[in-house]
């Protein structure tokens, strides 16, 4: 009768094993959504913003533009007249954004921008661009000792 009572206690202790198990099973779903891993925020290419696209006017140099714009990251070695600069930004939980601005020359001179951002008045997008800033740093001028 000792041995009916430890092997019935066995089969009931793996049959509730069991059905916790399956039971874990199926929330393991809900479970695994709580549980959030940090995700690095990726940034890739040229960040070229409404300021510096501002910037560019029509006849300007390959170093002009390459002063303002930095260098670009693509350039097309079988179309030299054209150099784009790609952004993408990728939050780690969020959706991706991407800006392509193309630069074109004719005769080593700056003839058109295309692209995402394009070019307006340079004092406003400056002054809209500085008034979107948190925190602003004065730099005291150089003494001379």
């Amino acid at each position: 009768m000792r041995i009916n009572v430890t092997l019935s206690m066995r089969l009931t202790f793996i049959s509730a094993l069991a059905a916790a198990s399956l039971l874990a099973g199926c929330s393991f779903g809900s479970i695994a959504d709580r549980v959030n891993p940090y995700r690095i925020d990726v940034r890739q290419g040229n960040y070229v913003d409404q300021a510096m696209v501002a910037q560019l006017k029509r006849g300007m140099s390959r170093d002009q533009v390459r002063f303002v714009l930095g260098s670009p990251l693509i350039t097309d070695v079988f179309r030299t007249d054209r150099w784009d600069y790609v952004y993408r930004f990728k939050p780690g939980r969020g959706e991706l954004e991407q800006r392509t601005i193309s630069v074109f020359f004719v005769d080593d001179r700056l003839d058109r921008v295309e692209g995402d951002v394009s070019g307006g008045d340079a004092s406003a997008a400056l002054e809209s661009q500085q008034a979107a800033r948190s925190r602003v740093v004065e730099v005291p001028a150089a003494t001379k000792d």
